[in-house]
């Protein structure tokens, strides 16, 4: 059964703000980035666990996915069935505020 994908409120802004920025330049290329990390994203409903524990906070249910410079941080709720992305970051802004 797949696990349901919520979108923090704070990740649905990180999302709108990368692709705002991106289209500064392209708005077509801000347009495919963002259907791409939505895209990385919905794999997490059929595996939950495919991204790396976030290594700032080293908690097994704390993970991401890395897009290019991007950091999809997200939680792993086995007992609900669910994923909550918690905010898409970039790494160069150093540790990802859960």
């Amino acid at each position: 059964m797949a696990y349901k994908l919520i979108w923090s409120p704070e990740a649905r802004d990180d999302l709108r703000d990368i692709v705002r920025f991106i289209a500064r330049d392209s708005r077509q290329r801000a347009e495919a980035f963002g259907f791409r990390l939505m895209r990385e994203a919905d794999k997490l409903q059929d595996f939950p666990e495919i991204g790396r524990v976030v290594p700032e906070y080293r908690r097994p249910n704390v993970r991401e996915i890395i897009v290019r410079s991007y950091r999809i941080i997200y939680r792993v709720g086995p007992d609900r069935k669910a994923v909550e992305i918690s905010r898409v970051w970039h790494g160069a802004r150093g540790k990802p505020q859960v």
